[in-house]
């Protein structure tokens, strides 16, 4: 299949397909005489994983890990275990992180509980007198 049908079949544009191809995360298609991409079922296959992966706000190198232990076959799935279990903590931590920061945005939000002149926004005037702790960097696994 050409690579528009490929994008049509895993739900995605021609220039996804080729974002992924040059990520590494798809396999280099073979090429016609003419010069063109030619995808097989097993292009799909692992389009739709990646995709699936991304969906879960997976990164790149994530993917990666999971692709080299998706060719060993014969292994248990402990290593793939690990890889989600690592995931999951990431996202534990960035709801922590979400959490924190509803909170901050309610309490600036509780500010201003009327229509006052902007010269006079309790929201405002928190934002201005709001002491931020030091950012240490966020706890994500992505870039």
């Amino acid at each position: 299949m050409k690579i528009g049908e490929l994008a049509r079949n895993a739900q995605c544009t021609v220039e996804t397909v080729r974002y992924y191809e040059k990520a590494g995360l798809l396999t280099e298609p073979a090429r016609t005489e003419g010069n063109f991409r030619v995808y097989g079922s097993e292009h799909l296959e692992r389009l739709r994983l990646v995709r699936n992966c991304r969906a879960l706000d997976m990164s790149h190198e994530e993917i990666h890990t999971l692709l080299k232990l998706a060719q060993q076959a014969g292994d248990d799935c402990s290593a793939v275990n690990a890889v989600f279990d690592q995931h999951i903590a990431h996202v534990d931590a960035r709801i922590r992180e979400l959490t924190h920061l509803k909170k901050q945005l309610t309490a600036l939000r509780q500010r201003c509980y009327r229509d006052n002149a902007v010269d006079a926004c309790g929201i405002l005037q928190g934002l201005s007198a709001m002491e931020t702790a030091q950012q240490t960097g966020r706890h994500t696994h992505l870039g």
